[in-house]
């Protein structure tokens, strides 16, 4: 957020200025011609590559000249105005717009001729391209009041000659707003000799060195507006003498972030200040209450800072205050009801900070807002309550209202329809229920509307949208209410009285019929009608207006049918719907292609190298289809891919070569059928974060560069493969590394001793548990997700992903025992090293891992008593002890809790032996289980004992046998009788 300063000097002097050319100069004086020649000669050694200055020739009257103006009575040349366009074309301006744009500015040399224009007064070289120092002759033009050579890109050291130019009134020498900074001066001692001066701009210029730079500025005697934005200026905390500048009205120390420590205390000596910004210098504590001392300030910007008060009783004491920003602070507290007692505020910006509770009633007596930013705080209070308050005062004042992302609740009232100038209205992420008023029509200033992400409904019936509602919005240009869960059922024939730019109706329910009234839309540039319930086509006129969106999301509905072509500028999202055919074409500068959960068939190379044209995207998603064949090697013109996920398709072959030279960050090609080696290029992807190749054919050793040249890697998949050979220990150089999974291999050897050296693994701290990179997909981040198998489940992991770490090597033929160090991985949450081959004893120090929550050693041969430390871990907050299953030991010989085997007095298994891992035993010889013993006698005597007398005693038999058969009769007769 830029800066709003009182600034009357530089328009009273262009008023001037113009009023002077255009309404009395050059009238019939032909100029003199000296002053012609230097023109010329000045002109001679420029760069004019839109030959600007065509009409400088030969002969000519140079008080004709563009850029030149002439005093009307003496003829001399009064005024150079060759300043180049300050503004730059829009994000949206065509190639050639941006040519004509670059070629509009000036270049080459600076001719000392200039030195022949003494009456010269006015000099602007502003927005040019001249690349040199700033000419030292400069400080010989004597009769100059006004001299503007911002963003000229001038370089260098600003010379002290300018300090000669005793008549100057306006100095604007700003830089242009990238690092390194092109201009610097070491000291500012020049500016105290500029007597004359009003108006000085040194913003982007490197003054750090320049440590005289408040001593010099605050105790110029005739300066009014001073402007030292982004000049890394260091901390000056020498007292000002009793003499400061009484005159300073206007000053701008904004974006010294990491320089300004704090605010310079002779700030509060300066009593005749009108406005102040110190926005972004990293200013840390509690606002001062000084602030109050300047009782006329108008303006005071104190946002992007680390202020962590409450809002001091000394701000609400400042009732000329028209502008006021605290945004993006830490503050904390309530709003004082003192507020109302700035009866002079216009504009009110306290968004981004933990302001909570209720805001007070007293904002009714704000009778001149026009915009108020409370967003990105906690106040917990019913919507109408706040609109009421401000309805008693500023109702036909309020533009612009933004309260979104608090904690508001109730309904929305039909007053809201009275503020008859609102033209921005977002009240996005509440909790604000019920219906929406049909008074929201009447509203016909309205520009942009944000009501998303809360619990809105419709009226008649509910939950149901007429376009009654839109009728008059005819301003309309934004219109976001996703998340809302309404529908949409407008007239078939229905016209939009509006013409928006954006729109995002998420969760809408807006089918099963493609909306045509968007085919209206003629200045649509970003789409959202995602989760929309549509089943239907996308039409074809849908797909000749295409070339008109910066980005479309419809993505999550029922979509059917091919796409031959869309031409999306940036951003395409048609994920989960039911699209088949071959991929679509699309436009050269999309950025983010999201086209995963379909049924999209084909090869890839038909969609990777027909084109020679240069590639911007950066986000290729196709998982979840039914592509085939190889991944073709012609990845040359995709320079700026980052992001390429291609799980779960039927994709054969190798990774191409070509692959491996792209700056990916993600890298997924999990559940296809592909196989051969990792290539070699691929060590070249110095920037992934994640690499998934799991439920492949890979094969070979796992490379040494995996880590030391990966080692951004925050999660490395190769489960279910074929991979051989050893861990390599160079894998342990992955700092980043927080989830390896190995598991389902055909790995060898010991578990490296260096996996301590994973030192994301080795902290319980994590700062955020989102992963996510830059692109311009709405938000401007995509956030990063991965498939990990943890518990014996498999999850899909996104916003939580960063917080997640495991190792998983089971399944492969590891032996060694497991490495103490594994103990010192404290941060580790699941570890599974089950269905392998190690030996020896638990490692006590596996017992400080008190984040995990799932271990598995079965299937291995390791022996020994449970270590007792196991006791200390905190996964039992997550799980019962009963979760800990006895099956994570088995087919090991372990004893002690949790398992049911008791260990001997000398911690071993009483039922293992010798052979079975132990070497107690006084005789070496296998002990006896007489458990298994005694059920087998006991099985042997109960079965002889009624089977051997019916074999060998005749009578026994005979009596044995009558027996059953009276039994048998009687059962007969019995059942027979029941059934008569």
């Amino acid at each position: 957020m830029r800066t709003v300063t009182i600034s009357l000097l530089p328009l009273l002097l262009v008023i001037t200025t113009f009023c002077f050319g255009f309404c009395n100069g050059n009238a019939n004086v032909l100029c003199i011609e000296s002053e012609r020649e230097a023109l010329l000669k000045f002109k001679n050694d420029l760069i004019d590559p839109s030959n600007k200055l065509s009409s400088w020739v030969e002969g000519g009257d140079c008080c004709e000249w563009i850029g030149v103006v002439c005093h009307n009575l003496t003829g001399h040349v009064h005024k150079l105005h060759l300043a180049a366009p300050s503004s730059p074309p829009s994000d949206d301006a065509s190639l050639a717009e941006m040519e004509d744009y670059e070629r509009s500015k000036l270049g080459g040399k600076i001719n000392p001729s200039l030195l022949e224009l003494k009456h010269l007064s006015i000099l602007d070289l502003s927005n040019n391209n001249f690349s040199t120092q700033i000419p030292e002759f400069f400080g010989l033009l004597g009769s100059l009041t006004y001299l503007d050579l911002s963003q000229a890109q001038f370089q260098g050291e600003i010379p002290h000659s300018l300090g000669n130019l005793s008549k100057l009134h306006y100095l604007d020498l700003r830089g242009d707003n990238w690092w390194p900074k092109d201009l610097e001066a070491k000291s500012l001692q020049w500016v105290s000799v500029l007597f004359s001066l009003q108006y000085l701009d040194l913003s982007h210029v490197d003054l750090s060195e320049a440590t005289d730079w408040l001593q010099v500025t605050f105790k110029h005697p005739s300066l009014l507006e001073l402007h030292l934005s982004d000049c890394d200026l260091a901390d000056d905390s020498s007292p000002i003498s009793v003499n400061s500048s009484k005159s300073l009205a206007v000053l701008d120390l904004s974006w010294n972030f990491n320089y300004l420590s704090s605010i310079p205390m002779s700030i509060f000596s300066l009593h005749g200040l009108v406005s102040i910004d110190l926005a972004s210098s990293s200013l840390k504590g509690p606002i001062p209450d000084y602030f109050g001392n300047i009782s006329f300030l108008e303006v005071l910007d104190l946002s992007f800072n680390k202020f962590n008060s409450s809002i001091p009783d000394s701000l609400y004491s400042l009732n000329h205050l028209r502008f006021l920003s605290l945004s993006f602070n830490y503050l904390v507290g309530k709003i004082s009801s003192a507020i109302g007692n700035l009866s002079s505020l216009i504009r009110l910006d306290l968004s981004y900070n933990m302001l909570e509770g209720r805001l007070p009633t007293s904002l009714e007596d704000l009778c001149n807002l026009k915009e108020v930013n409370l967003s990105y705080n906690k106040i917990d209070q019913d919507i109408s309550e706040i609109l009421h308050s401000l309805s008693r005062c500023s109702l036909n004042c309020l533009e612009s209202l933004n309260l979104g992302i608090n904690h508001l609740s109730g309904l929305l009232p039909d007053k809201l329809g009275q503020f008859k100038n609102l033209a921005y209205l977002s009240l996005a992420q509440n909790n604000i229920s019920g219906p929406i008023p049909m008074s929201i029509g009447e509203l016909s200033c309205l520009k942009s509307i944000d009501v998303s992400e809360n619990q809105l409904n419709g009226t008649f019936p509910p939950r149901v949208v007429s376009e009654t509602y839109f009728s008059n919005l005819t301003r309309l240009t934004t219109l976001l209410a996703s998340g809302n869960m309404l529908r949409f059922e407008p007239n078939s024939s229905w016209v939009p009285s509006f013409q928006c730019e954006t729109i995002e109706l998420h969760r809408w329910h807006l089918g099963p019929k493609f909306p045509q009234w968007l085919k209206f839309q003629k200045k649509l540039s970003g789409l959202d009608i995602s989760h929309a319930g549509i089943s239907d086509v996308i039409p074809t006129w849908f797909l000749n207006i295409s070339a008109q969106f910066k980005y479309v999301n419809l993505s999550s509905n029922q979509l059917i049918g091919e796409i031959p072509y869309m031409n999306v500028r940036e951003t395409l999202d048609l994920s989960s719907n039911r699209l088949t055919g071959p991929l679509p074409r699309v436009f050269p500068t999309l950025e983010d292609l999201i086209l995963s959960n379909n049924s999209f068939l084909g090869f890839l190379s038909e969609f990777v190298c027909n084109s020679s044209e240069q590639r911007w995207m950066r986000i290729l998603d196709i998982d979840t289809n039914i592509l085939s064949g190889e991944i073709p090697d012609c990845w040359n013109h995709w320079q700026q891919v980052t992001y390429l996920n291609l799980r779960n398709n039927n994709l054969t072959g190798k990774i191409p070569l070509s692959l491996g030279y792209k700056n990916l960050q993600v890298l997924n090609l999990r559940s296809n059928s592909m196989s051969g080696e990792l290539p070699y290029t691929l060590q070249n992807s110095t920037s992934l974060i994640i690499l998934d190749l799991s439920e492949n054919y890979f094969s070979g050793g796992i490379p040494e560069w995996i880590g030391d040249k990966l080692s951004n890697l925050v999660v490395l998949s190769l489960r279910s493969n074929n991979f051989d050979g050893h861990i390599p220990h160079k894998i342990c150089a992955g700092h980043s590394l927080q989830n390896l999974d190995l598991s389902q291999n055909n790995i060898s050897g010991a578990i490296p001793k260096c996996f301590n050296n994973f030192s994301a693994m080795a902290t319980k701290n994590k700062s955020s548990g989102d992963l996510e990179i830059w692109t311009t997909f709405q938000s401007n981040v995509f956030h990063l997700s991965a498939l990990l198998v943890l518990k014996g489940r498999e999850d899909e992991y996104s916003t939580t992903l960063g917080l997640v770490t495991s190792i998983d090597l089971s399944v492969n033929s590891l032996t060694g025992e497991i490495p103490k160090e594994i103990g010192n991985l404290i941060g580790l949450r699941s570890l599974n090293l089950s269905r392998n081959l190690l030996i020896g004893n638990i490692p006590d120090i596996v017992g400080k891992l008190e984040l995990l929550e799932s271990l598995d050693l079965s299937m291995n041969r390791l022996y020994g008593e449970i270590p007792s430390s196991f006791s200390n871990l905190n996964f039992l907050n997550h799980f019962n002890l009963q979760s800990f299953e006895n099956s994570s030991y088995m087919s090991n010989h372990l004893c002690g809790p949790p398992v049911i085997k008791n260990c001997s007095t000398n911690g071993v298994p009483t039922d293992v032996t010798n052979n079975g891992g132990s070497n107690e035993g006084s005789n070496g010889r296998s002990k006896v289980n007489w458990l298994y013993v005694s059920i087998v006698l006991g099985f042997v005597m109960g079965f002889w004992a009624v089977v051997a007398p019916l074999c060998f005693i005749r009578s026994w038999r005979h009596a044995y046998y009558q027996k059953l058969d009276n039994v048998g009769n009687k059962l007969y007769v019995f059942w027979a009788t029941r059934r008569m």
